[in-house]
């Protein structure tokens, strides 16, 4: 796990060693290129899980090869001969530079925190070495993290169901194992008793993951804490049968303490991630569509700056159909409306898109903004519309070096559209500046 290449996204992966120093190419040697090709195609998808061509697609260039192009997913990949890949955003810093890509890193962690299925909830970024740690290894910090909380806690016991031949009695005799045991023995009882101990199936699944990991990681930091995380877990004995195991794990309000820490188990164990794969168990991908990510943190920060002021803030509303089949008795909503973003003050609805896409600053090409897009926000608001009341609607780009003065388009016919660009760089971004502009615009 030694052998770490870093990337940003829309980066282009050449294993041409022609061009192992071009500034336009990322470079990884001849057999690390071939893994990642096979990577590629291993992670195929269909209806329910994603693929990894999606994201990572495989092209011809004339004098090069092959190339992998990197796009929307954002995290690391491992390979089966150990090789990783991380994967950063693409971030625009203004004011700062970031050629380390520690602050890149530290932003990416703060908008993961804004997801819900994300499983954080003590992490402490500063606690953290971001420029001597990889993605990887922050995310076992982070369940290192999570364990460190519970022994705080306190680590769960339960009653263990148990066999035993003892010298004293306790518990119910088992007869039959007893006297097919026990016939030279009269000191003993072969019995079966509850005992109240920490050998649960949460607890073994957690011994399991440290071992695990003590293997994985190569950051001294991580190591030192699995072997002191270890002690409290001495008398445990470590789960043998994952998937087994898993399925007995049953969260309620008894152990909602284990939650977090078993989805990370679940992440580590059995190689799964945070998007859907099918692949075989030699590679893992721990990776995270950055469309999803944006979208999310923008919502959460929409809430923060807009709520205090009165409106109600909706992610994923889903209140409107574009369209409406079958015969007037028997008509069916079809074709569901799902803007990312919609909010509400008495009378008054805005609606928001957001598109983690980078515009470029050429008005003769539509900045970049696709036609898709822009039809999108003008069927929100002809069905968001209540009367005379037509809704603003607002797509959301990520803040540009080039791209971030706010665009405006009218219709002609009651509907618009604005471009603001988020600034994901600052931790407060500017949606202060948004929520200023779009209440001048709406009186």
């Amino acid at each position: 796990m030694n052998k770490l290449l870093e990337v940003k996204e829309f980066d282009i992966i050449t294993g041409n060693p022609n061009f192992e120093n071009d500034e336009k190419y990322k470079y990884l040697d001849t057999v690390a290129f071939k893994n990642l090709i096979e990577f590629i195609h291993q992670f195929t998808g269909n209806e329910e899980v994603a693929d990894a061509l999606d994201f990572m697609r495989i092209s011809y260039k004339r004098n090069i090869g092959n190339v992998v192009s990197i796009k929307n997913y954002v995290g690391l990949i491992q390979m089966k001969n150990g090789y990783q890949i991380q994967i950063l955003p693409k971030i625009s810093f203004t004011n700062s530079d970031d050629s380390e890509n520690i602050n890149t890193k530290k932003i990416f962690l703060n908008m993961l925190r804004s997801m819900r299925e994300f499983p954080s909830k003590v992490f402490n970024d500063s606690s953290i070495q971001v420029d001597r740690m990889n993605l990887y290894e922050i995310f076992i910090n982070m369940y290192l993290q999570e364990i460190r909380r519970l022994i705080k806690i306190g680590i769960k016991s339960d009653y263990i169901f148990k066999e035993d031949n003892l010298n004293y009695y306790k518990g119910k005799l088992l007869t039959s194992q007893h006297f097919k045991t026990n016939l030279v023995h009269k000191e003993r009882f072969y019995i079966s008793y509850d005992e109240f101990n920490p050998n649960r199936v949460e607890n073994k699944l957690i011994k399991a993951t440290l071992f695990k990991l003590q293997k994985l990681t190569t950051s001294a930091e991580n190591s030192k804490e699995i072997r002191q995380l270890l002690v409290p877990f001495e008398m445990i004995d470590a789960s043998i049968n994952y998937t087994t195991d898993f399925s007995k794990v049953k969260i309620d309000r008894n152990n909602r303490d284990y939650e977090i820490i078993m989805q990370w188990s679940k992440v580590f164990l059995l190689n799964k991630s945070f998007t859907t794969f099918s692949g075989n168990n030699n590679s893992r991908a721990l990776l995270f569509s950055m469309e999803k990510v944006y979208e999310s943190y923008v919502a959460q920060q929409m809430k923060k700056i807009f709520s205090p002021d009165g409106w109600k803030v909706s992610a994923q509303d889903r209140g409107y159909f574009l369209f409406q089949e079958g015969h007037e008795e028997k008509k069916k909503n079809i074709f569901r409306l799902r803007p990312d973003i919609v909010i509400r003050r008495g009378d008054v609805t805005v609606v928001f898109d957001t598109k983690w896409k980078r515009l470029i600053p050429d008005r003769s090409k539509n900045y970049g903004i696709s036609s898709s897009d822009m039809y999108q926000m003008y069927a929100y608001s002809k069905k968001y519309a209540e009367g005379d009341m037509v809704p603003e609607v607002w797509v959301l780009y990520p803040k540009t070096e080039e791209m971030h003065e706010p665009l405006h388009f009218d219709s002609g016919d009651g509907t618009k559209a604005h471009v603001f660009f988020v600034d994901v760089a600052t931790k407060d971004t500017n949606l202060d500046k948004l929520k200023a502009m779009m209440e001048a615009s709406i009186k």
